[in-house]
């Protein structure tokens, strides 16, 4: 029986939270476990229903539990993780503890993780490798990892590399982090990053006292003439599908921003965000083949494959590779070996590509129904960035009070993420960021209906607002501001 942690500290809910994850690492509640109905297990605590909904739902998107049809929840099979570039994960499910349907962006479709090339694959390699192979090996990754990292980067995002350059890390969080703690050891004090970008970017270099600086993105991508601007020697751009917005980098900003690193002997930390899933246009190249000593990509399977195996990668530059190895060594003892050996053998194969273009087909059809069902049911917004990866932003009218959109699509049940914290310093621009991966084409539709009512809400409200003031909104004035995201 499940109980809440005697600590007597936090909410029921976290409570509740911790006693599920203290069951699960102890192995009390293995792999595989069903648990209680929330309804069951509330009233077994004497709780609410909506305590142990909850607790479930923060454990889903963590990855400690997987809801399945017909079967539950129960204990996830593929090990436990921690978000890589979704920490609203932690911060805002207490504030959508009654959305129905969470477009916020996070884990992907887990159902698509190719559980038989992967058991196949496994049982193949534990029949051929030899058993020092199954010891201690680099911290930076298994040879033969990085060999097949190699060879596929160079051909499916044109990356200038050799396997000796390849750091094999848990995901592209601790890729970012190490490479942040070795600029900062070297006496690199100020980083800059997009605006808007990721949150976990500005948690990561505030963890060691890094100032950090706000670029502006427009439709071309981060813009190079503002960085120079600053004191900064290294940056973080997503420049293959910019976070949230989707743009991608042009040609003439991605020259600029080598000339950059080259004229303030920096780095370039490029985040291969999502670029994996592209959908109407060719794959772009990587920047880092622009200046392979100027450029250190970072990327992970997190998306193509599953969180939980936690594999990721550091393409750096030749003289960054001793300090990322020691730094890399000081951090963890390295990646699991056998998914290494499993995920390198799939590469190999060919099964890694095949897998990949079934997930294109796979999101595609979610991307398009979100988008058409969007343009129909709400209209006076705007979805932008969605020729790639797993997420779209929804561009809000300017006069629209972004939080309270949020606010209203909760009260229709539906998730999703403002972008207002993702400006840093920069004014924002009302939008929400929408996730498509791991919600069906019938529920996407669905919550598309209820962001037009959360909409159409809002709208009778702000007339009425006016009506009582005895004025008129004012009319909107287009804007002669540079048009930066």
């Amino acid at each position: 029986m499940l109980l809440l942690a005697q600590t007597g500290h936090g909410t029921l809910r976290r409570q509740l939270r911790e006693s599920i994850r203290d069951a699960i690492r102890g192995g009390r509640l293995p792999p595989g476990s069903r648990l209680p109905s929330s309804r069951a297990l509330a009233t077994d605590l004497g709780v609410s229903r909506g305590v142990v909904v909850d607790a479930y739902a923060q454990l889903i998107a963590e990855g400690f539990l997987v809801s399945r049809k017909g079967s539950g929840t129960v204990v996830a099979e593929t090990g436990v993780y921690l978000p890589d570039h979704d920490p609203e994960v932690h911060d805002t499910v207490e504030r959508h503890r009654t959305s129905e349907i969470d477009l916020r962006p996070g884990p992907p479709d887990l159902a698509t993780f190719p559980r038989s090339a992967w058991a196949k694959t496994t049982r193949d390699i534990l029949r051929s490798v030899a058993d020092a192979e199954l010891g201690y090996t680099p911290p930076w990754g298994v040879g033969g990892l990085r060999e097949q990292l190699s060879a596929y980067l160079a051909r499916v995002r044109g990356v200038m590399t050799k396997p000796a350059s390849v750091v094999v890390v848990t995901g592209a969080t601790q890729g970012i982090t190490l490479l942040v703690r070795v600029l900062y050891a070297a006496g690199v004090g100020d980083i800059a990053v997009e605006a808007p970008s990721n949150p976990v970017q500005r948690q990561v270099l505030g963890r060691y006292g890094v100032r950090v600086w706000d670029v502006p993105v427009d439709r071309e991508g981060m813009v190079v003439d503002v960085l120079a601007r600053t004191p900064c020697r290294a940056v973080i751009v997503t420049p293959g599908h910019q976070y949230p917005s989707g743009v991608v980098m042009s040609a003439t900003r991605r020259g600029a921003l080598t000339r950059w690193a080259d004229r303030v002997d920096g780095l370039v930390i490029e985040d291969d965000y999502d670029t994996v899933f592209r959908y109407d246009k060719m794959q772009v190249g990587a920047v880092q083949a622009l200046s392979p000593a100027r450029v250190a990509l970072v990327g992970s399977v997190s998306k193509s494959l599953a969180p939980g195996l936690r594999l990721g990668w550091v393409v750096c530059p030749p003289d960054l590779v001793s300090d990322l190895r020691t730094a890399k060594r000081d951090d963890d003892f390295g990646t699991g070996v056998l998914e290494q050996h499993v995920l390198a053998r799939l590469i190999d194969t060919g099964e890694y590509d095949r897998h990949v273009r079934r997930l294109r087909r796979h999101y595609r059809k979610r991307r398009d129904t979100i988008v058409e069902a969007l343009e129909r049911e709400v209209p006076t917004a705007a979805a932008e960035g969605y020729a790639a990866g797993l997420h779209l932003l929804l561009r809000l009218p300017d006069d629209v009070v972004e939080e309270e959109y949020v606010a209203a699509a909760e009260a229709q049940g539906v998730a999703v993420l403002g972008t207002a914290s993702m400006y840093g310093t920069l004014p924002p621009r009302p939008g929400v960021v929408i996730g498509y991966g791991r919600t069906s084409p019938t529920m996407l539709e669905e919550a598309a209906r209820r962001l037009g009512a959360a909409a159409e809400v809002m709208g009778q409200e702000q007339r009425s607002r006016s009506a009582r003031e005895g004025q008129l909104a004012a009319p909107r004035r287009p804007s002669t501001a540079v048009d930066y995201f």
